[in-house]
């Protein structure tokens, strides 16, 4: 989803969580209606808000401890899931590391990590790279792209950046809340997408 800001992504994710409840209209997770059974459609959702929402304090392991629990996940299954999302994200080594002695970009992969803990088919990404360096913004959009591609995990990837985007990506464009296109990245703007958003919405990508 592209759009520049103020253009109702966080909005949208915010819906999609029940953080607010839409006034007018029906959201549905997987054939779950999240109005009439939230807590089947919630279960189906991973979800990294543009804002980080991890302990510094504790260690990375930890963090992912903390947030199965909440999962009702304990013991060996705990730990196992744990083990298993680290080393998906290439994360592994850094399990006993402090969370606040990590890098910007190894803080989002964490964040990941723990967005997966729980198996869901959908993850929701809000702007995940903001404020990463360009190198660690290529790595975590190339481990996303893996997870969608090897997991087949559905991903509504929210950003303000045209090179985060792929060519055969389904891409919604958004501009103060209404959707101005949408199709196959490469096929926009007849192959131009930078084009065609600033056309569409008069931002620089």
């Amino acid at each position: 989803m592209l759009g520049p800001n103020g253009a109702g992504k966080s909005t949208l994710f915010g819906l999609l969580t029940r953080l607010f409840t839409p006034r007018a209209g029906g959201i549905f997770v997987a054939g779950h209606d999240l109005a009439r059974n939230p807590y089947a459609a919630l279960q189906l959702i991973g979800v990294v808000f543009q804002q980080p929402t991890i302990d510094l304090d504790l260690t990375v392991r930890r963090n992912l401890l903390y947030f199965a629990a909440l999962h009702g996940l304990a013991g060996r299954r705990a730990e196992m899931r744990v083990t298993a999302v680290l080393e998906r994200l290439g994360m592994a080594e850094r399990a006993g590391e402090r969370a606040g002695a990590l890098n910007g970009g190894h803080r989002r992969r964490m964040e990941i990590a723990r967005a997966l803990i729980h198996r869901p088919s959908v993850l929701l990404l809000d702007e995940p790279t903001v404020g990463l360096d360009a190198a660690a913004r290529v790595a975590i959009v190339d481990h996303v792209h893996r997870l969608a591609a090897e997991d087949r995990l559905t991903v509504l990837w929210a950003t303000h950046l045209v090179d985060e985007i792929r060519p055969p990506d389904r891409l919604v464009i958004l501009h103060r809340g209404r959707v101005l296109d949408t199709g196959e990245a490469g096929e926009i703007g007849g192959g131009d997408l930078s084009g065609r958003f600033i056309a569409l919405t008069g931002a620089h990508s």
